[in-house]
């Protein structure tokens, strides 16, 4: 019995104890799957950061280029400086704090948030990115006096910007991750910013890397490059005839240009004056300062996150586009759209007659002329020229409300061109419903509504390109590092809107609007310049606020280019029509980029009799010789000196002079010396400007037309009171001072 409760006794502790060790082993296993299944990804990845290193490869942005080839953004060699924390703890010949202290010293950090990661229980920190040359050198001179352990360096790359404010708004620029941020660098990131790469190197116990057969190397995929349809040569021409204007007319909302193949809708430039360094996107300059004057006292009484949003708010504007960004009232320009829609649905003929009395009478409202005096009786060509509001309301009519919304939507006012750039809008029409007899009037002669720059001149290209809507884009190609194509984007026709025959009446009008109406502070010798002011008082009315623009294409006959140009509110009392301060800006960038185009000038029979001639060389000549040889391309000479033998001229050879001029030559025993004062003659009109140089016995050179006898000089190279040799070439610019639109 005794037997029996002990063996009894020892089965009981067996099976407590098997029971026991099943409860034990089934816990492990569940504790095992817990950490496995559950616990499992964060487990490996604290392993993984413990016994492994993985630092990023930045790839190589790609670059963006201008159509022929011209970096307009690059990347310049940085590098980036990461440390192990644990690594450099454990140096002895200096201290944490002093690492930390040295390091902010020479990056230019904040001590403090260096030390913090110095002490953190991490494997990798950054401590500065896009470090330059000489502070990483700085850094490694340190690294190396002190034999210090886990400051590491990496190659990098920082966008670089070589032409600073070039096309600013239009190329954009990118952050401190090398992310795209604006413009075409925010459109395309995706393309240029590349695939990263990885090194992972497997560490020690101790926290060091091991040998090279431990890492594994993932290559960084560089970034493919942009090839943008813009011209840098043509962007210039732009740039500094737009900054000059908006400077001369002191323009207090800035100023817009855009130049556009007319055929391809390739834009060859385009750009918003004032700008910004695409290097310093956030510097405080002149005007910024000039828009917010206590800027920068402001700025020193804010810190962090308050200072960045305030930067960011007042710099803003810089960075905005005013070319796609902003709508504006068109006013005359609008009137090649109404003009076209007229003449397409024929219910105007060229030499239909109206009467302007300088008002007409709409519903119940009195609707004025430009010309309050009125135009009298004119033709719809002479309306044209006149850009007189009584014609186009009555054609408008003509069209009718219908028509005239269809033509509204085929010309694309109603909708975003979707050129490749943020931020575009697509205008303000009016509702067909809504769309009464008044809205038509108004709407006829280019007021109570918006467009915008970019969908204005996209309608005067198609005008003037045989009636194709062209999509304007931006981007020309996609290439590779070796610049092989990758991606071509090709000319894309919307629509056609009006028949070519319409097209080719349209040219011939707007080149008679430059030679005799309107535009004629447009005019260009030799380059049949087509075009049209426009001038639009900005809401509410009577504030005193304008937008002056013109839009000109060249040459009339087979248009290449077509440029717009908007000078936004010139100071209430200022000159703000756009046939005064808008066409002479337009003229000159045309005259420059259909000269760098290669487009040959054609001269009519009259402007042959004005054109300058290029001056031959006369030195080392006899004096009978120099003669003949200035004689025949019609130009006077005048001998100075008792030699026989022309030692030097003036003007040069080669320069350009008009005919009928005089060339001052010198002989033996003569020299040319300055002893003629150049008189002012800024403010005169044609021929008592004329004659008030050459009486100096000095040479004309004429920028613009002075004929006409309202054409006023409102510029003159050299300047007054400049000394000079007698018969240096003085350039006259040339405006007419009585143009309305």
């Amino acid at each position: 019995m005794q037997n029996e409760q002990s063996t009894f006794k020892q089965r009981k502790r067996i099976i407590i104890l098997l029971a026991a060790a099943i409860l034990i082993f089934f816990l492990l296993i569940v504790r095992v799957a817990w950490l496995q299944i559950v616990d499992g990804e964060k487990l490996s990845s604290a392993a993984r950061e413990q016994q492994t290193t993985d630092n990023t490869i930045s790839p190589k942005r790609g670059l963006i280029y201008d159509r022929n080839m011209k970096i307009l953004a690059n990347n310049l060699s940085v590098e980036t400086i990461s440390i192990t924390p644990k690594n450099v703890r454990s140096n002895s010949k200096q201290t944490p704090g002093q690492i930390a202290a040295k390091l902010a010293e020479i990056l230019e950090l904040d001590e403090e948030s260096v030390l913090k990661k110095i002490e953190k229980e991490s494997n990798f920190e950054y401590i500065k990115r896009k470090v330059e040359k000489d502070q990483a050198d700085a850094v490694r001179a340190y690294v190396d006096e002190y034999r210090l352990d886990g400051i590491k360096f990496s190659e990098d790359t920082k966008r670089y910007y070589p032409y600073g404010n070039f096309a600013s708004q239009v190329i954009g620029f990118v952050g401190n991750d090398n992310n795209g941020l604006e413009g075409i660098e925010m459109v395309y990131d995706e393309q240029l910013k590349g695939v990263p790469g990885r090194i992972v190197s497997a560490n020690k116990t101790a926290g060091l890397e091991i040998p090279d057969n431990y890492e594994s190397y993932y290559e960084a995929q560089n970034g493919k490059s942009v090839v943008l349809t813009i011209d840098e040569t043509i962007q210039h021409f732009v740039e500094k005839h737009l900054e000059t204007a908006r400077i001369e007319n002191q323009l207090e909302e800035g100023a817009a240009a855009i130049v556009m193949n007319v055929k391809t809708g390739e834009i060859l430039a385009m750009a918003t004056k004032p700008d910004y360094d695409l290097n310093e996107p956030f510097a405080v300059t002149e005007a910024v300062e000039q828009k917010y004057p206590e800027i920068k006292d402001e700025l020193e009484k804010l810190e962090g996150s308050e200072y960045n949003a305030r930067l960011t708010e007042v710099t803003q504007f810089l960075r905005r586009n005013k070319a796609v960004v902003d709508s504006y009232e068109p006013g005359s320009t609008f009137k090649i759209a109404v003009a076209s829609m007229a003449l397409e649905e024929n219910v105007v003929g060229l030499n239909d007659h109206f009467f302007c009395g300088g008002s007409i009478k709409v519903a119940d409202r009195v609707i004025h002329c430009a010309n309050r005096n009125g135009h009298g009786a004119e033709t719809f060509v002479k309306g044209v020229q006149n850009s007189c509001n009584p014609v186009f309301i009555e054609v408008g009519a003509r069209v009718g409300r219908e028509k005239f919304m269809k033509y509204v939507q085929g010309f694309g006012f109603r909708d975003k061109t979707g050129i490749e750039l943020p931020g575009e809008t697509d205008g303000i029409f009016h509702v067909a419903e809504n769309f009464k007899e008044i809205d038509l009037a108004t709407s006829s002669f280019g007021q109570s509504f918006n467009v915008t720059p970019l969908q204005m001149i996209t309608m005067v290209a198609a005008v003037a390109n045989g009636g194709k809507l062209m999509k304007p884009h931006l981007v020309k190609q996609l290439v590779d590092e070796d610049q092989s194509v990758i991606e071509e984007y090709k000319p894309t026709i919307v629509r056609q809107i009006i028949s070519e025959e319409t097209s080719k009446t349209m040219c011939q009008i707007l080149e008679s609007v430059v030679s005799e109406g309107g535009g004629k502070n447009a005019y260009l010798a030799g380059y049949r310049i087509a075009g049209k002011t426009g001038t639009s008082e900005k809401q509410p009315r009577g504030n005193g606020k304008y937008i002056a623009s013109f839009i000109g294409f060249a040459p009339a006959d087979d248009p290449e280019i077509v440029c717009l140009v908007i000078l936004d509110q010139p100071p209430a009392g200022n000159t703000y029509y756009g046939g005064l301060i808008a066409a002479p800006v337009v003229k000159n960038i045309l005259e420059e980029s259909l000269q760098y185009l290669g487009v040959e000038p054609e001269y009519t029979q009259e402007e042959l009799a004005l054109i300058d001639i290029t001056v031959p060389d006369i030195t080392g000549k006899t004096r009978k010789e120099a003669e003949a040889v200035l004689k025949e391309v019609g130009v006077n000479i005048s001998i100075k000196g008792q030699g026989d033998i022309i030692l030097d001229q003036v003007p040069k050879a080669n320069s350009k002079l008009a005919k009928n001029s005089k060339v001052v030559a010198y002989t033996e025993g003569e020299e040319s010396k300055k002893s003629v004062v150049i008189p002012n003659v800024v403010g005169c009109y044609g021929s008592e400007a004329n004659k008030g140089i050459i009486n100096a016995g000095l040479n004309v050179r004429l920028k613009g037309s002075n004929s006409g006898g309202v054409a006023i000089c409102t510029e003159q190279s050299p300047a007054a009171g400049t000394v000079v040799e007698p018969g240096t070439i003085v350039t006259l610019d040339f405006r007419f001072a009585e143009i309305r639109d």
